[in-house]
């Protein structure tokens, strides 16, 4: 019996396309309001970051917990006097007394500052360096309104008077304060580099493309408006939920890559179908039900992904993620509401503001692409699907070459190493260390009892303080701070290393495993361990605790709903082995430049022998969901032109060929934009570009041309199996048009078409 031909309900995405152009003022101008209002009412309520550290866990969170309620909010400072080199000035000559005592009086009395340490006080000798050359005044700067990054500055100005007033000698200011107030200046810096190249090297690209200065104003309007509206969004979300100081920053990357993503997929398929002859309602029907509801099934896809970040069971993630999924989110709706308004009324306004030369050129290009699809994409595509187990076997075995190095990669927090050196604060930074130590990063034991003045546990911690020192691990000057109620004691131990290298891991798993489990036999009391290399190291703890969680909930909602949208389990089972592929190749690129230090000279950084710990778990979900973006685009295409009577073969070179040219424009973009973040000065960023860039470029590449057309090509109609137990599931995507008959070609393109969008 022959199948019914009747028409069905057109697509969720059709529906929203064609209510967007029949209310095409109410779209532009209703998408313009949110994001002036989102936008407003981010700027009247502001943003709440955290101010306590999200990311400690285990000991360490326990131990600074104790600590943030026992002591008032105070932020440490330390003031470093030194020989200048060739100098014969040592810390028992008058003009190093007289530089100290300047020093002491100068920062003494400003607001804020309570308890100057002079190191000429009694029992202030750990306070002078073992050469003679070194001293250290060290002082508080009270925080509890959060103003000390505000009162550090007439400090920071006293201390460079003293030093003014003696040229003879070095006189540096490093800590909480003062190094939070130099690297969020910094950073910001960086950022706003980064913000600035993004968008005229997203506007260039996307000239190139469409040939058209409007045309490539479109994707790129879209972009920045789903940042601006998702950033003033995350206003309000701040209050109940407070967010990571860089969360705008992660907005302007993912926002950026699906906003463009999402208007190429519309612009590209609506503009197809105006060189097919089409005319410009059909087009924009045609473009809103296929690439519109690649728009929804991507995006929520994209929005799982993201989710994982949920996962990660850090404060640091659940904000990163909210505004990953949000900036989705709002991008996918202007896409699907304000690109067909747009697109409904443009007759020929896209098409102004051409380039000379390169309007005509790329009219063509569509013109021909439409045809026999993209003609350099289309070389390589022949020749895959003639050879597809060549293909296959070539480009795993170059995906795993290059993912390798993974089998090495050590994660640890990068910490005061991944900070460019040039900074002045990082040139006093250095210099302590070097004089004292372990002195600005040390490790922290806390201890909690009714008294722990007690003779027993005040016996104890001297005798702790003796063992530490026995082992080489730990420096003077050990310092001791007790709570006004004498419930919580502070023991301040500088360790040996940068803070993440090995020898301070070394020293931290002395402390942790033999030091302080003897101090707490003897004095009867728990005690834990905090500091920089504690934190990083509970923090690395968690990361390779939760990674098996967050895998496998992002891949598992990921089957599911490419499950639901392609009918098929075959589909979403490769889609996982690919993107998994993909991310592989670019953990092992991340190893090899970055912690084997490849990439030292080009990329200007000192390798800490290690990838940072955050990243590995940030770049899959990031790297899981924008390829998605387009394996959903893609697939949608090839399973159209299969639906409509294709062989799996033909509509595999169809779907590919017809979207080369969107897939590599995207792809180009968001390796320009990334690769924007591996030049910034911070290391950290530097290795996020890279294996963002990384990712997206193979997997626009080797795997969209290469192992997927090839493994579709292998597999043939094994593509689309559903077993039958499973086809009560409902469908995300396709309406399932009527198949021709086995052996006939396609149907009648124009009414299948219009079938589609239900006209």
């Amino acid at each position: 019996m022959t199948p019914s031909h009747a028409p069905h309900s057109p697509s969720l995405a059709a529906r929203i396309g064609r209510w967007s152009t029949r209310h095409r003022g109410f779209a532009i101008v209703g998408w313009l309001a949110f994001v002036l209002a989102a936008l407003l009412v981010g700027s009247a309520v502001g943003t709440v970051h955290r101010n306590d550290d999200g990311s400690q866990h285990g000991d360490s969170k326990i131990g600074d917990q104790l600590t943030s309620k026992a002591f008032p909010d105070r932020a440490d400072e330390t003031v470093l006097v030194q020989a200048k080199d060739g100098s014969r000035a040592r810390v028992t000559s008058p003009e190093f007394r007289a530089t100290v005592g300047d020093v002491v009086h100068g920062v003494s009395g400003k607001p804020g500052v309570v308890d100057v340490q002079s190191p000429y006080a009694p029992g202030n000798g750990g306070q002078l360096s073992k050469d003679g050359r070194s001293a250290l005044i060290t002082f508080k700067i009270d925080d509890q309104d959060n103003k000390a990054e505000d009162r550090v500055d007439a400090v920071e100005d006293a201390v460079k008077a003293a030093g003014a007033r003696h040229e003879a000698l070095f006189v540096g200011q490093f800590g909480d304060a003062s190094a939070d107030k130099a690297l969020s200046k910094a950073f910001s810096d960086d950022f706003g580099k980064a913000g600035m190249l993004s968008v005229p090297v997203t506007l260039i690209i996307l000239v190139v493309t469409f040939g058209a200065l409007i045309a490539a104003g479109v994707p790129l309007l879209l972009g920045v408006t789903a940042v601006v509206g998702t950033i003033g969004l995350l206003g309000p979300i701040s209050h109940l939920f407070a967010l990571d100081e860089f969360i705008n920053e992660v907005v302007l990357l993912v926002g950026l890559a699906v906003g463009v993503d999402y208007s190429l997929f519309y612009l590209r398929r609506e503009r197809e179908e105006k060189a097919r002859g089409r005319t410009p309602k059909d087009a924009v029907a045609i473009a809103a039900a296929t690439s519109g509801r690649a728009v929804l099934i991507s995006g929520f896809t994209v929005m799982v992904a993201m989710a994982g970040m949920l996962m990660a069971g850090d404060s640091t993630f659940t904000a990163l993620g909210i505004g990953a999924i949000l900036v989705v989110f709002v991008a996918m709706i202007g896409s699907v509401t304000v690109i067909p308004a747009l697109l409904s009324g443009s007759g020929k306004w896209l098409e102004r503001g051409k380039i000379p030369f390169l309007g005509k050129r790329m009219a063509a290009s569509r013109a021909r692409d439409v045809e026999t699809g993209s003609r350099g994409w289309s070389l390589i595509l022949d020749r895959v699907l003639r050879h597809p187990v060549v293909a296959i076997v070539s480009a795993t075995a170059l995906l795993l070459a290059m993912a390798s190095p993974l089998l090495h990669m050590h994660t640890a927090d990068s910490g005061t190493e991944a900070i460019p050196r040039s900074l002045p604060i990082m040139k006093v930074y250095d210099k302590m260390q070097a004089a004292f130590p372990g002195g600005e990063i040390p490790a922290g034991v806390v201890l909690h009892a009714k008294d722990v003045t007690s003779p027993k546990i005040t016996a104890a911690v001297a005798r702790m303080k003796r063992d530490a020192l026995a082992t080489g691990q730990v420096k003077q000057p050990i310092t001791t701070q007790v709570s006004k109620d004498k419930t919580v004691m502070d023991i301040s131990m500088p360790i040996v290393g940068t803070g993440t290298d090995d020898a301070s891991n070394r020293a931290l798993a002395t402390l942790r495993g033999d030091v302080v489990p003897r101090f707490e036999h003897r004095a009867g009391v728990d005690a834990y361990v905090t500091g920089m290399t504690a934190g990083s190291k509970d923090f690395n703890d968690l990361m390779k605790a939760r990674w098996p969680l967050v895998f496998a909930f992002v891949l598992t909602l990921a089957f599911v709903l490419l499950l639901m949208t392609f009918r098929s389990v075959v589909i979403p089972l490769k889609a996982i082995v690919l993107n998994l592929l993909s991310v592989g190749a670019a953990y092992g690129v991340l190893t090899w430049v970055f912690q084997d230090g490849h990439g030292e000279g080009l990329l200007n950084f000192h390798s800490t022998g290690s990838v940072t710990s955050w990243l590995p778990m940030f770049l899959f979900v990031i790297l899981f969901g924008l390829s998605m973006d387009y394996h959903v685009f893609i697939l949608s295409r090839v399973r159209e032109a299969y639906d409509r009577g294709m062989r799996t073969e033909d509509a595999v070179a169809h779907g590919i060929k017809t979207t080369a040219g969107t897939v590599t424009s995207a792809a180009i973009v968001m390796v320009a934009v990334f690769g924007i973040f591996a030049t910034l000065s911070y290391l950290d960023f530097k290795m996020m570009g890279v294996g963002l860039a990384t990712a997206i470029l193979v997997d626009a590449t080797i795997v969209r041309a290469v192992l997927l057309p090839a493994t579709m090509k292998l597999l043939g109609d094994w593509n689309w199996y559903l077993p039958t137990w499973l086809e009560w599931l409902p469908s995300l995507g396709h309406e399932e048009p009527a198949r021709p008959r086995p052996g006939t070609r396609r149907a009648d393109e124009h009414d299948a078409e219009r079938e589609l969008v239900g006209v």
